[in-house]
């Protein structure tokens, strides 16, 4: 992925752990364009939206209505959309070990024609330390830095 190219981030996160969070650290790591959003230019629109809760099949709905709007009022086009399932969800984590329907969401994402998929998106400092100690699992493909 080209992340020059990227006109709109949307970020997934875990329905469970979106009682507990607000979402702050993921949008602001956005808007400072750290971790896994460093390279997006400046101005790339920012979305975040929820799973739905297990086992993710919300997402089809929710895409298809993002899908919708960016049609009815944007010229962008689903190949310049980053979809980033937040960290929550792709990480063994304070909240919980990593969605067991991380895959079954990925092919719903791709199914509704968004093809650049991230996972990962803001990762802490005490939670990087309790990573490189062997407390979390470490999972590939996960993008922080």
């Amino acid at each position: 992925m080209n992340k020059d190219l990227i006109k709109y981030v949307v970020v997934i996160q875990c329905e469970h752990s979106r009682e507990r969070c607000s979402g702050f650290s993921c949008s602001n790591c956005f808007f400072e364009r750290g971790a896994a959003f460093e390279g997006y230019p400046a101005d790339t629109k920012f979305l975040t939206m929820t799973c739905g809760g297990c086992c993710g099949t919300r997402v089809a709905g929710y895409l298809e209505h993002f899908a919708k709007k960016m049609r009815m009022g944007t010229d962008i086009k689903k190949s310049e959309v980053a979809v980033h399932l937040a960290s929550c969800v792709v990480t063994d984590n304070k909240h919980h070990d990593r969605c067991p329907n991380v895959d079954y969401m990925k092919e719903i994402i791709q199914k509704k024609g968004f093809e650049n998929i991230v996972e990962g998106s803001f990762q802490s400092e005490p939670t990087r330390k309790l990573r490189a100690q062997g407390k979390y699992k470490v999972y590939e493909n996960v993008a922080f830095d």
